[in-house]
């Protein structure tokens, strides 16, 4: 297999991948390019920064607004959480209708009187799985309750 870099401050950067046929390397490839370019745009009163997927702890709905949520600070985000949800993919899951969090940034569950699932993350930020994603976190992080 060959490969070629070419350097062009000009274009638009892009990979081309020739391959006889997919195979696990391609679609190795094709992730850590997705990893890549699945860097968000953040708005605060400070200005425009870029969030790195490994940044965010969660991502929030409130009051039809969509932030993200970092170690410490909150930033606006333009695109609609359900995108969100497949730029980011791999380490964040759904935990209720209005966030997705990061699995990597969870610090401990907490159960309830009622059963409740409360998650609590690194930063202090807590939300309630909703039953309906209950499943789907517990097979993300691997764990039996």
């Amino acid at each position: 297999m060959k490969c070629s870099t070419i350097i062009d401050p000009v274009r638009e950067e892009e990979v081309i991948v020739y391959a006889h046929k997919r195979s696990s390397v391609t679609e190795r490839l094709e992730a850590f390019v997705a990893d890549l370019s699945s860097e968000l745009i953040g708005y605060s009163d400070n200005g425009i920064h870029p969030l790195r997927p490994e940044d965010i702890f969660c991502v929030t709905l409130e009051e039809g607004k969509t932030y993200a949520v970092t170690h410490t600070e909150r930033y606006r985000l333009k695109e609609r959480l359900y995108r969100i949800e497949e730029l980011l993919g791999g380490e964040f899951v759904k935990i209720n209708q209005s966030c997705i969090i990061n699995t990597r940034k969870i610090e401990k569950f907490s159960v309830s009187l009622g059963g409740a699932l409360l998650v609590i993350l690194k930063n202090g930020y807590k939300d309630y799985v909703a039953r309906r994603q209950l499943k789907e976190v517990k097979e993300r992080i691997g764990f039996r309750l």
